[in-house]
């Protein structure tokens, strides 16, 4: 893959990756009640599907869709009742700093970035739009594959990584109970929303 295609599809999921979602607002709220481990945690789990999802486009998706055939249907449905759950959760979360990470929480973290980025909205837009506006329509080789998951590894480091170091830096700032709670309850409404878009799909 020519180096100016990389740099426009660095560009363009820099842009998608930067914007706002339950993503990076959940990445803020666990930093800022639990630490940078928490934050850092529900971000590795986000950028392994994105990976995934790379891995989808590089085998064709309708190989996949086709594989997944009727059970299709059933995996939005749990996806979606999953990031309902999960939100609800976090609206009636105690709006307390953790001061270490409760036994199994880091991967608990790391299994929800991971499935709630499997039915995020916004990864339809990321296969469906992103990868064929700027790749085209052409089928992915191992070495293109290998270079867009480098290119999306490099820029999630930088985001999630902005995302958690500001986070950290406001902490003392945001962490009291009023805005913890506020906090909680705007990530926990957009994994919401985001279920029941999911689910209507």
């Amino acid at each position: 893959m020519d180096l100016q295609t990389l740099l426009t599809f660095a560009a363009a999921f820099f842009v998608f990756a930067a914007s706002p979602g339950p993503d990076n607002l959940t990445i803020v709220s666990k930093t800022v009640s639990a630490g940078p481990a928490h934050g850092l945690a529900y971000g590795a789990g986000m950028v392994l599907s994105i990976l995934g999802f790379v891995i989808f486009a590089a085998v064709g998706l309708n190989a996949v869709a086709q594989a997944l055939n009727e059970n299709f249907r059933f995996v939005q449905y749990a996806g979606a009742a999953y990031l309902v759950h999960t939100g609800v959760q976090m609206w009636r979360a105690e709006p307390v700093i953790a001061a270490r990470a409760p036994r199994g929480g880091l991967a608990r973290l790391f299994m929800t970035g991971f499935l709630l980025n499997l039915t995020n909205p916004k990864m339809p837009i990321f296969y469906l739009a992103l990868l064929p506006g700027v790749l085209g329509t052409r089928s992915l080789t191992v070495t293109d594959t290998a270079e867009l998951m480098l290119v999306i590894l490099l820029v999630e480091i930088l985001v999630v990584g902005f995302h958690v170091a500001a986070a950290r830096r406001a902490r003392r700032f945001i962490a009291t109970p009023r805005r913890i709670r506020a906090l909680n309850r705007g990530a926990g409404s957009l994994m919401i929303g985001a279920g029941v878009l999911v689910a209507s799909r």
